[in-house]
């Protein structure tokens, strides 16, 4: 899977003009499922994201979790993180999973995460969103985990 987090102070996503999700503090996360990924990469990619020590401690280090903030999770569904842009000028999405098994692997992402995390929210799936952050740093960490 690769993701793309970044640290928010704030963040929403809007569908059709209407707040579908939205946290405080924390990390947009925004994600996209390869063909070769399966439910047990999803757990493994959110156990460490919620584990990644990028928010500051009281010395002003990143050395904080988003566990040990209780910060939000807001998970956005996102294709074109696999976009390939080595030929022309138009990306080819070959790289991101098949919308059925796109689909299954978000909704068990978001699943396991709402298992593991007090305050996670999501995007909708294969909808056109309207994504506002305002990124705390900035901090945007790319993530791919096999």
């Amino acid at each position: 899977m690769i993701a793309i987090l970044q640290r928010v102070r704030e963040a929403r996503v809007e569908v059709g003009g209407a707040v579908v999700g939205q946290i405080a503090q924390g990390f947009l996360m925004l994600v996209c499922a390869e063909p070769t990924d399966s439910e047990a990469i999803a757990e493994k990619l959110i156990t460490k994201v919620l584990k990644l020590r990028v928010f500051s401690d009281e010395a002003g280090k990143m050395n904080r979790s988003l566990q040990d903030v209780g910060g939000g999770l807001l998970i956005v569904s996102q294709f074109t993180l696999a976009a390939d842009t080595n030929g022309g000028n138009r990306p080819s999405f070959s790289g991101a999973a098949p919308a059925e098994l796109g689909r299954r692997l978000y909704e068990h992402t978001l699943a396991f995460a709402r298992q593991q995390h007090a305050t996670v929210a999501s995007g909708e799936f294969g909808a056109d969103m309207q994504v506002h952050l305002i990124n705390d740093g900035p901090v945007t960490i790319p993530m791919r985990m096999n």
